[in-house]
């Protein structure tokens, strides 16, 4: 069950007219906070990210489900399930002994897969697989939604980094 805060986030986000994947954005963050607090672990960094996608999906979020071909048959009939579910369009059934299942499953995985590099690592491997044009055009819808505060604490940001890469 997501926070409520996370939720109401979330919606803030949308009546920002933001991108539906900003708004799951939100899910993912709380699913990291919830790791790196040790409540429970995840295999991967791309593990963690994928439940909070589904949490998000489930709470109402617009996410649509990958399309054919970018993702195993398995994660995309996960994702449709989710997806309908938060659209009201299936009634999800309660299983208690599954739900039981994974949380301890989940409590024997690694916290270290929430950690500063290995989000680093998945987040440039991610980069990496888009084209230059499709970064910059990222970047350029995003200055539109972050407003004159934003783009001067991005700046910084943008040239502290530069400055620390140059060493």
């Amino acid at each position: 069950m997501p926070e409520r805060r996370t939720v109401e986030k979330a919606r803030k986000d949308k009546r920002a007219g933001k991108s539906t994947t900003t708004q799951a954005g939100e899910f993912v963050h709380e699913e990291i906070r919830k790791v790196r607090r040790g409540e429970h672990g995840a295999r991967s960094p791309q593990q963690a990210i994928a439940i909070g996608l589904s949490k998000a999906r489930r709470a109402g979020v617009a996410l649509r489900p990958p399309r054919k071909g970018k993702a195993k048959a398995s994660t995309r009939k996960s994702a449709e399930y989710a997806y309908e579910a938060g659209q009201g369009k299936r009634k999800p059934r309660r299983r208690p002994r599954v739900s039981r299942a994974v949380s301890r499953v989940l409590k024997r995985e690694p916290r270290s897969t929430a950690s500063r590099t290995a989000l680093s690592k998945q987040a440039r491997r991610a980069a990496s697989r888009r084209t230059a044009s499709a970064r910059s055009a990222a970047a350029r819808k995003a200055v539109k939604t972050k407003g004159a505060a934003g783009r001067s604490a991005a700046a910084k940001k943008a040239a502290r980094t530069r400055g620390r890469r140059r060493r």
